[in-house]
């Protein structure tokens, strides 16, 4: 199990990698968020502001609502204002070129955070979580719920859902994920009923709760009228609320449909709490306070003339260049030690999760 004792040593040996100590810093930074729906990147943005304050920075932070051209409109007034350095979470990474050339015009540094922008050579490094991993350990997960919910059934029934197609992470959640899943297909162990596979089958564009919802009714409708669904690939906590919503409306969860095994990702409060109510069976956690320490770090080196710390300079290709980048680890999150790393590492508190 991953203890808080490791969890705050992984913290602080990226926080002893990433963070130098700050002198007085002048400049403004630019930080461009892509929507409040999400618990997450409120978290994201906060988070920054805060550790960029206290380097000495200047910031201004923007959320676009998850409308591709108010991002836009926003990244161009940032770069009108005349900010050093523009920190992204793009909505659609293939849709910024034309207004990262007018940074890289201006003297700009750009950094892609935990959204890796695509098709452009004018961004400098990559700031995000290792998002393989981050399958990997949503499909484990998976795996060592069904094997403890349903012991006595095989083939396991599972069904595939994948994130938002214009979000590079999504596809690194999937191949990620089914590096671990398909070789469970392969031998019969897991079924899939809907027979949908691949990205192109189960992406769920703007990564919105609706549509997951919306689809895992039609595959319910269409396909387990007979049968019982035992897991459900989720990568993201927005998208299994949806999803259990959906099985929740034909049943599952009394009775005896007992709830399949869901995954997430996020450890958003409301699956957190999901989780303790024996519902959603996992998620994953990404330490926004670290991802901004390693963003704070970034910058500060840039604007000091220095070369930032990154360690993966190989596996993040936009299309045009080999962006670099620092990778953070996940941390799987189950009943069996949500608080021990959530309320351990002063995430949440234990008023929040009641």
């Amino acid at each position: 199990m991953f203890t808080f004792k490791k969890l705050a040593l992984a913290a602080a040996s990226v926080a002893a990698l990433s963070v130098p100590s700050f002198a007085l810093a002048e400049g403004m930074v630019g930080i461009s968020m892509p929507t409040k729906t999400s618990a997450r990147w409120i978290a994201d943005g906060d988070n920054m502001v805060k550790q960029f304050q206290d380097a000495g920075y200047q910031t201004d932070l923007q959320y676009a609502d998850d409308d591709i051209p108010n991002q836009l409109a926003q990244i161009e007034n940032m770069i009108t204002k005349g900010v050093n350095v523009l920190v992204i979470a793009a909505i659609d990474g293939t849709t910024l070129s034309n207004a990262l050339a007018n940074a890289k015009a201006a003297d700009i540094k750009v950094i892609a955070y935990d959204r890796l922008i695509r098709d452009t050579g004018d961004i400098d490094y990559y700031a995000t979580f290792d998002n393989f991993k981050v399958g990997v350990e949503q499909a484990n997960t998976l795996v060592e719920g069904l094997k403890t919910k349903f012991p006595d059934v095989k083939p396991w029934n599972v069904e595939l859902f994948g994130g938002s197609p214009d979000d590079n992470n999504a596809f690194f959640f999937y191949d990620g994920a089914m590096s671990v899943l398909q070789p469970l297909i392969d031998d019969g162990s897991i079924a899939i009923p809907s027979g949908q596979q691949g990205m192109d089958k189960v992406g769920t564009l703007r990564w919105d709760p609706a549509t997951a919802q919306a689809r895992m009714d039609n595959i319910l409708s269409a396909n387990y009228t007979d049968k019982h669904v035992n897991g459900v690939l989720s990568p993201y906590d927005g998208l299994s609320i949806g999803i259990l919503s959906s099985l929740k409306g034909i049943g599952y969860g009394s009775g005896d449909m007992p709830m399949p095994v869901v995954s997430g990702q996020d450890a958003e409060l409301q699956s957190v709490k999901s989780i303790l109510a024996g519902e959603q069976y996992s998620t994953i956690f990404k330490d926004t306070r670290e991802l901004a320490k390693v963003t704070v770090g970034m910058v500060d080196a840039m604007i000091k003339g220095e070369e930032p710390k990154v360690n993966d300079t190989e596996t993040y290709n936009n299309g045009v260049k080999v962006v670099p980048s620092f990778l953070l680890e996940p941390v799987p999150v189950t009943e069996k030690n949500l608080k021990d790393v959530l309320v351990g590492s002063g995430y949440y508190t234990e008023d929040q999760l009641k």
